[in-house]
Formats: structure tokens, C-alpha cells, sequence
């Protein structure tokens, strides 16, 4: 059991280390650069959720609008 966490630690770790890595050789401003992109995607997430939500989630609202078929031409 302690391998298989062991594993799957390393595995869920692995970009957490890359990205250290490249960070360790950027600058200050390409540093503020990357956390300003970050916030602005994590901003734009936020927003899309707020988006579906109030308009009631994720639907077809196009199909809600066309009327059913008469039985006959089913």
C-alpha cells in the first residue's frame, strides 16, 4: 500500500517539481507576468461560472425554442 501512495505522490508531484524548476530561472517581472496570467484565467473561470449559473446552467436554449412536431410528421 505504501508504494502505491508513494507512486501516486510522485506521479501527482511531477509537475509541481518541473515547475519549480522553470520558475527557478525566471525573473521578477516574467515571475509577475505569470501570476498576473494566472489570476486573469482563474478571474475568467470565475466569471464563466457566475455566467451559467445565473442563466439557470449549461442548456440548449435553441431547441427550447422551436415547437413540437405535430404526431403525424413524427
Amino acid at each position: 500500500m505504501a508504494g502505491l501512495l508513494h507512486r501516486i505522490r510522485a506521479w501527482w508531484n511531477k509537475d509541481a517539481s518541473e515547475h519549480a524548476v522553470e520558475e527557478a530561472g525566471m525573473t521578477q517581472h516574467e515571475r509577475d507576468l505569470a501570476q498576473e496570467d494566472y489570476e486573469a484565467r482563474k478571474d475568467d473561470v470565475a466569471a464563466g461560472a457566475r455566467e451559467d449559473y445565473l442563466a439557470g446552467g449549461p442548456r440548449d436554449y435553441e431547441s427550447d425554442s422551436e415547437r413540437p412536431r405535430p404526431e403525424d410528421e413524427r
